[in-house]
C-alpha cells in the first residue's frame, strides 16, 4: 500500500512547491510506524512519538527520537494529524512555538478532519499552499496565530486529569466503569493493569488491600503521565512500553485489562488477542487474567487455547467480563 504522506510530501518537495531548509532542523510531530519519512533528510530530523512503539521504531532507524516536545530551535516542522482534534490542534501550536512561526506543513486525510484544520488555518495563518492527493492534503503555512491552541489538561469527575489524545479524553470509558464495578475482591500480591491508560482502572484495583504492587503499562506516555497524577499509591511503578511485548522480570499474580481493539478506525479483534496472548506470558503458573470486552468480540477461543480455566463473570448487555486462570503458556 502506498504511503500517502510519502506521497504528498515527495510531489511537493519534487515539484518545488515547498522548499525544506537546507540547514537546521526539521522536527516530526507524531508519525506512525506505517508512515515513510525518506523524503526528508535524515541528518537533520528529530521526531516527537509519546507512542512507544512507533518511538522504538523509529529510535531503531537511527533518527533522533524524543518523547518530549521540544518548543524551540526548528527551522521548519512537520505535523502528522492524528484523529483527535485537540491533539492536532496542540501538535500545530507545539510545532509553530517550535519554529518561532516559521514553516509548518500539516498533512491528513479526510477522515481524519484535515480539511477542517484546513479551513481554521486559513482564518489563523499566513497559508503558503495546499496539496490535495489520495483523500488527504498537505498543507504548508507561517506565522500561525494559535497559541490558544496549547494542550490544557482536563479534570474528570473523581479527581482525574486527562490530556488531548489519550484514550476516553473526556469521559471514563464505558468497559472500564463496567470492570471496576465488578472488580474480583480476592485480587491480591503482583497485580499488572495492562494497557492502563490514565489509571482509572488503576485506582480500583489499589482499593485491595492484599495487592502488593501494581505495575501499570502503557504505550501512550502522556497518558502515563497522566496516570502518576492520578495514582499517588507507593505500590503503583509505571512502565512506558508495548503492553503486547512487555515482559516483567517476575510473574504477576493478576493481570487486569481493557484492552484496545481498535487500530486507526479499524476494529481489530487481533489486537485484543495480542494482549490476552501477552497476560498468558506474565502470569504466575497459578495467575489469573481478568479482562471486559463487547460483547460481539470473539476471544473466549483465544482464552481457551492460553488458559486452563475461562468463565464469565458477568457484565452488560454491552460488556462481558472474562476470566483466564492458569496459563497453558508461562514465561520462558
Amino acid at each position: 500500500m502506498i504511503n500517502m504522506l510519502h506521497t504528498r510530501l515527495s510531489l511537493a518537495l519534487r515539484d518545488g512547491a515547498v522548499s525544506l531548509p537546507e540547514d537546521g532542523r526539521i522536527l516530526v510531530v507524531g508519525p506512525t510506524a506505517e508512515q515513510d519519512l525518506s523524503a526528508l533528510p535524515k541528518d537533520q530530523v528529530t521526531i516527537y512519538s509519546r507512542f512507544f512503539p512507533d518511538h522504538d521504531h523509529w529510535t531503531s532507524r537511527g533518527f533522533d527520537t524524543v518523547s518530549t516536545l521540544p518548543d524551540s530551535e526548528f527551522a521548519a516542522a512537520l505535523v502528522c494529524a492524528p484523529r483527535s482534534k485537540t491533539l492536532a490542534h496542540s501538535w500545530v501550536q507545539a510545532a509553530t512555538k517550535a519554529t518561532n512561526g516559521g514553516l509548518v506543513l500539516l498533512d491528513g486525510q479526510k477522515t481524519d478532519g484535515i480539511d477542517s484544520l484546513l479551513k481554521a488555518l486559513k482564518k489563523r495563518a499566513d497559508l503558503l499552499g495546499t496539496l490535495s492527493k489520495a483523500h488527504g492534503k498537505l498543507i504548508w503555512f507561517k506565522n500561525a496565530d494559535v497559541a490558544d491552541w496549547a494542550a490544557v489538561d482536563t479534570q474528570l469527575e473523581g479527581g482525574f486529569t486527562t490530556r488531548p489524545g489519550v484514550f476516553s479524553a473526556d469521559r471514563v470509558d464505558k468497559g472500564s466503569a463496567v470492570l471496576a464495578a465488578a472488580m474480583p475482591a480476592e485480587i491480591k500480591g503482583r497485580v499488572a493493569d495492562l494497557g492502563a491508560g490514565w489509571g482509572y482502572l488503576s485506582r480500583h484495583i489499589l482499593e485491595r488491600s492484599g495487592v502488593t504492587s501494581l505495575d501499570l503499562i502503557e504505550a501512550d506516555l502522556v497518558a502515563l503521565e497522566c496516570a502518576k497524577i492520578n495514582i499517588t499509591d507507593p505500590r503503583a511503578n509505571f512502565i512506558w512500553d508495548d503492553a503486547t511485548r512487555f515482559r516483567p522480570p517476575a510473574p504477576y499474580d493478576v493481570v487486569i485489562s481493557n484492552p484496545p481493539f481498535h487500530t486507526g478506525r479499524a476494529g481489530d479483534p487481533n489486537l485484543g488477542r495480542a494482549f490476552i496472548r501477552s497476560a498468558a506470558a506474565m502470569l504466575s503458573p497459578s495467575g489469573r487474567f481478568v479482562m471486559v470486552a463487547n460483547r460481539h468480540l470473539p476471544y473466549e477461543d483465544t482464552l481457551g487455547e492460553l488458559f486452563r480455566e475461562v468463565e464469565e463473570l458477568g457484565g452488560t448487555p454491552g460488556f462481558k467480563l472474562l476470566s483466564g486462570t492458569k496459563p497453558r503458556r508461562t514465561r520462558r
